[in-house]
């Protein structure tokens, strides 16, 4: 039986702040227990909720040496939902309300928590066959265990999987600060394997010294090895191409169900989505005080509030999306002050077309997938993109740009015909996303039959992590 570790900065339940909590608590639970042991490694966050911190047991703790002093190292575990959770104490690191704090401390604490993850391990009753690391905060595991853990005959076999979830952010700092705080040999900085340019680069470690890479897209695999996605890294990721894998995210598809979500008064699925959705429409009318009107066309955001996610293209269309009476728009998320204005003031002067809800709000977040017609989300770019995979989980037909995982996962009504999911547009403009919202909008008010097809179509869409969980584990065998 294969044994593999997850190792990363975030997992729901236990502390999220975006994309990567949900795969990293979803996907260890689709490998079949019988043929994969698979468990994860988190630090102990004090802003962990109490009622998974009361359970944790105490494993065991000690001292290690880092960034030039001894440092506590607790071991604390917690088996939920039948799958093993690791926590790596130590308050100093780990404590505050956020599990960010400080960006220059913060590539401190994720650098112990790599030196960490791999200190802990003799101590566990667990020794990997491989270790699968995700995002920069990890980045350094892999440079670890090919440097100052590779003599030890525990880590000998010992192989990693990198996981880039997004390219932007990549741990860097300047290069002296990350050689010293990590302890790592001075040679891989002096423009080694973790020096971008002048700075040290905790995401390139783990793309240098780890077994495989993979993303969370097709899409965005080839999009990163260009200059334009690259975020500098483009060179490195082609050098890798023998071992980089695109494999798409899932969606936890008990989580996200509208036969069955607590968050629905009325459940529905494929053979009832009609009135299912009619029906989640009206109830959210209500609840946001638009007039209850089954007949316009309801657009979705659920979204961080920034250009990445293509704000910057809604906020010119806002006139022309609330003008008519024809739609209405719902938008819930938090982001840059200025389009947070801007969408609260555009809902204070149409009360009746238009509401905006910036905070977070889970239970809303579904509601608003189920009563809308279409989502829009046309990003900048896009690793992978989980709310266009729920949207067409509740027969909410995406509106999105064709870019990473968007590109991905959802088929266009001007090329795929009835085959469609949803609307795709090429060019980062507003006259791309016009276009994409004029095509929605004839479809749904001049060929409702076809929409109605293209909603089915939508809900049938199989997005699980069992078939993410297939790709990864032809990737462990190799």
């Amino acid at each position: 039986m294969k044994k593999i570790l997850f190792a990363a900065a975030e997992a729901v339940p236990f502390i999220k702040t975006g994309g990567l909590a949900d795969v990293v608590g979803s996907l260890p639970f689709a490998f079949d227990p019988e043929e994969r042991d698979v468990r994860v490694m988190l630090p102990a966050y004090t802003a962990i909720p109490d009622e998974y911190r009361k359970n944790m047991r105490d494993i065991t703790h000690f001292e290690v040496g880092f960034n030039g002093r001894q440092r506590y190292l607790g071991i604390k575990e917690l088996l939920y939902k039948g799958l093993r959770f690791y926590f790596i104490d130590n308050e100093e690191y780990f404590g505050g309300p956020s599990p960010y704090t400080d960006y220059m401390y913060d590539i401190e604490k994720f650098a112990f928590f790599s030196f960490a993850a791999l200190a802990a391990l003799p101590h566990i009753d667990f020794q990997p066959d491989l270790i699968h690391c995700h995002d920069w905060h990890t980045g350094l595991i892999p440079p670890y265990l090919a440097t100052q853990f590779r003599y030890d005959p525990f880590f000998a076999n010992m192989r990693t999987v990198f996981t880039i979830h997004n390219l932007k952010f990549q741990g860097l700092c300047d290069r002296d600060t990350l050689r010293n705080i990590s302890g790592l040999p001075w040679e891989l900085f002096a423009q080694g394997p973790l020096c971008s340019d002048s700075s040290g680069n905790m995401m390139r470690g783990g793309l240098e010294y780890a077994n495989f890479i993979t993303t969370v897209s097709e899409s965005y695999a080839r999009e990163i090895t260009t200059p334009e996605y690259g975020e500098g890294l483009d060179a490195v990721l082609q050098q890798k191409q023998d071992r980089f894998y695109g494999i798409v995210n899932g969606i936890d598809t008990e989580v996200f169900n509208p036969a069955t979500d607590p968050a629905l008064k009325r459940h529905y699925d494929v053979s009832r989505v009609k009135a299912g959705k009619a029906a989640a429409k009206a109830a959210l009318q209500k609840e946001l005080g638009l007039d209850v009107n089954p007949d316009v066309m309801l657009l979705g955001i659920v979204s961080r509030l920034t250009d990445q996610k293509g704000m910057d293209l809604v906020m010119p269309l806002l006139e022309k999306l609330t003008r008519s009476g024809r739609c209405q728009l719902v938008v819930l998320g938090t982001g840059e002050a200025h389009y947070e204005n801007g969408f609260r003031q555009m809902a204070a002067s149409r009360p009746q077309r238009m509401a905006v809800c910036t905070l977070y709000d889970e239970a809303l977040s579904h509601r608003i997938y189920a009563a809308s017609d279409a989502f829009l989300m046309p990003s900048r770019f896009e690793p992978c993109g989980l709310s266009q995979l729920i949207a067409l989980r509740y027969g909410a037909l995406p509106i999105v740009r064709a870019t990473g995982g968007l590109k991905d996962t959802v088929r266009s009504l001007d090329k795929a015909g009835k085959q469609a999911t949803g609307f795709v547009f090429e060019d980062y403009d507003v006259g791309g996303l016009n276009w994409a919202f004029e095509l929605a909008e004839k479809t749904f008010f001049e060929d409702r039959p076809l929409w109605d097809a293209l909603r089915r179509n939508a809900m049938r869409e199989d997005f699980s992590w069992k078939r993410s969980a297939e790709e990864y584990g032809k990737l462990y065998d190799l």
